[in-house]
C-alpha cells in the first residue's frame, strides 16, 4: 500500500491505526471521528529534525504552523520534542500559550493585523513578530508609542521573491500573481526589502530575520523552483547584511507534506534541506539559526477521518456510498480546492473482494458534498466503516458547521 506507514497498516485485510482494529476504534467512539497518532506526528518531527542536524552544526528550530491542527494534545506533544510554534492569529498564539510554550518560541505572521492584534501580540515579552508589508510598520509604530513605549520588540521581515508554488492557485503565497490571475496579498516585494528593515530599525524595533513562504503544496515537480527561491533569500539576506542589518536567522516557511495520491511525486525533502544547508554554509552571511514551518508534513498523514455507510445509492449507472459525515464539517479540502484529494478505504476489507467506482457522498445539500470521486475500491455494505486518509492537517481547523451538522470529535492514539 502506497499509503502506509508507522500509522496506517493492513493486517489480514483490516485496516489498524497503529495496533489498534479501524473498525473497534469506530464501535469504541462512534463515528465521524477524527483519529490522530502521536507516534506518527513524532517520527516525522524527529525525520525532519535530523535531516536537518545531519547536514549543518547550525541552530536549527522547527516552527509547527498550528494553522493546519490546532488540536491542544497535538501542540503538547511537539512542545515536549522542542517543537516551536509559527502562528497567525492571536488567538493562535493564545492557544500555543495554553499548552505551555513560552512567548520566546512563538513566531508570529499575521496579515491585514489590526491595531487590536498588534496590542495583543506585543504584550508577550520576547515573540518575534513577522512583518507582512512596509505600511504594517506604520500602525506597528502607533501600537507600541501608545501602550508598549521603549519595549523592545524583535521582527522579521516576510519578503515576497516574486516565486510561488501551490497545488491550487488558492494557496500560492508569493509572486506577484496566481496562476488563475489573483493579486498575492502576502509579503513585502523584492524592492522594498531594504525599506522595511529601515523603517523597523528606524521606529524602535530589532529586526532579526528574514522570512519567505511560496505556498502549499509542493511536489517533486516544485523542486526547482524552490531552489531558486533559496538562492533570492541567500542574495537578499546579503544585500541586507550589506546595509548594515544583521540577522541572527533565516526562515523558508513550510510548503511539502504528505503523499495524498498513488501518483503524486512526491517532493524531496532531505534533497531540499540539503540544498539550504549548502547554501548557506557557502555564503558568508554568519546567521545563528535556521527556521522552518513545517505543518501538513508533521501531521497531515498522521490523522484519519472514520465514518459510517449509512446506505448505498444508485442512480444514473453511478454507485454512492452514503456517509454520515460531510465535507464542509470534516474534510473540506476536496470541496474548496480542486485538485485536492484524499483516499479512502474500506476498514473491513482494504485490498480484497469485487471492486468498482464508489462515489463517498457526504450529508449535506451541497452538490460539491463528495469525499471522493469514482474511487476505485471493493464494493463495501451498509455500516461499513471508511477511513479518510491524511486528514491530520486542514480538515478539522478548517471545517464549519455548515448545515448545523457538527464537527466530528477527535482522539489521539
Amino acid at each position: 500500500m502506497w499509503w502506509a506507514n508507522e500509522f496506517l497498516n493492513v493486517k489480514g485485510g483490516k485496516l489498524y491505526l497503529d495496533d489498534k482494529e479501524a473498525t473497534k476504534v469506530a464501535k469504541a467512539h462512534g463515528t465521524p471521528l477524527f483519529v490522530y497518532s502521536k507516534n506518527q506526528i513524532l517520527s516525522n518531527f524527529k525525520e525532519l529534525l535530523r535531516a536537518f542536524n545531519d547536514k549543518t552544526p547550525l541552530e536549527v528550530k522547527l516552527y509547527y504552523a498550528m494553522k493546519a491542527n490546532p488540536h491542544q494534545e497535538i501542540l503538547k506533544i511537539l512542545k515536549e520534542v522542542g517543537a516551536c510554534i509559527d502562528a497567525v492569529s492571536p488567538g493562535e498564539v493564545a492557544e500555543a500559550l495554553r499548552a505551555g510554550f513560552s512567548a520566546d518560541k512563538i513566531f508570529f505572521t499575521g496579515t491585514s493585523v489590526s491595531a487590536e492584534d498588534l496590542k495583543l501580540i506585543f504584550d508577550q515579552d520576547d515573540l518575534i513578530v513577522n512583518i507582512d508589508a512596509v505600511e504594517q510598520l506604520e500602525l506597528m509604530k502607533e501600537v507600541r508609542e501608545r501602550w508598549f513605549k521603549h519595549k523592545k520588540i524583535k521582527v522579521a521581515v516576510r519578503w515576497n521573491p516574486g516565486i510561488g508554488r501551490g497545488f491550487n492557485s488558492k494557496v500560492v503565497t508569493a509572486g506577484e500573481k496566481t496562476y488563475d490571475g489573483m493579486p498575492i496579498k502576502f509579503g513585502v516585494e523584492e524592492k522594498k526589502v531594504i525599506q522595511a528593515f529601515a523603517r523597523a530599525s528606524q521606529y524602535g524595533f530589532n529586526p532579526a530575520g528574514l522570512h519567505h513562504h511560496l505556498g502549499s503544496g509542493w511536489t517533486k515537480q516544485d523542486f526547482k523552483a524552490v531552489k531558486d527561491a533559496v538562492d533570492k533569500m541567500i542574495q537578499k539576506a546579503s544585500e541586507v547584511q550589506e546595509q548594515g542589518f544583521s540577522l541572527e536567522f533565516l526562515d523558508f516557511g513550510g510548503g511539502f507534506g504528505p503523499q495524498y495520491s498513488s501518483d503524486q511525486e512526491k517532493f524531496p525533502v532531505k534533497d531540499y534541506v540539503e540544498y539550504i544547508c549548502q547554501k548557506i554554509k557557502k555564503s558568508d552571511l554568519g546567521i545563528k539559526t535556521i527556521a522552518m514551518e513545517p505543518g501538513k508534513y508533521l501531521v497531515g498523514d498522521a490523522g484519519v477521518l472514520l465514518v459510517k455507510i449509512e446506505y448505498l445509492k444508485k442512480s444514473y449507472d453511478n454507485l454512492f456510498a452514503c456517509v454520515n459525515a460531510g465535507t464542509f464539517n470534516s474534510v473540506p479540502r476536496p470541496a474548496i480546492y480542486s485538485g485536492a484529494y484524499h483516499h479512502i478505504v474500506n476498514c473491513s476489507h482494504v485490498n480484497y473482494g469485487k471492486k468498482e467506482l464508489i462515489t463517498v457522498a457526504g450529508n449535506l445539500c451541497e452538490t460539491g458534498d463528495v469525499f471522493g470521486k469514482e474511487i476505485e475500491m471493493p464494493v463495501p455494505k451498509r455500516g461499513d466503516i471508511l477511513a479518510v486518509l491524511c486528514t491530520g492537517a486542514y480538515c478539522k481547523s478548517m471545517a464549519s458547521n455548515f448545515n448545523l451538522r457538527e464537527i466530528p470529535k477527535e482522539i489521539i492514539i
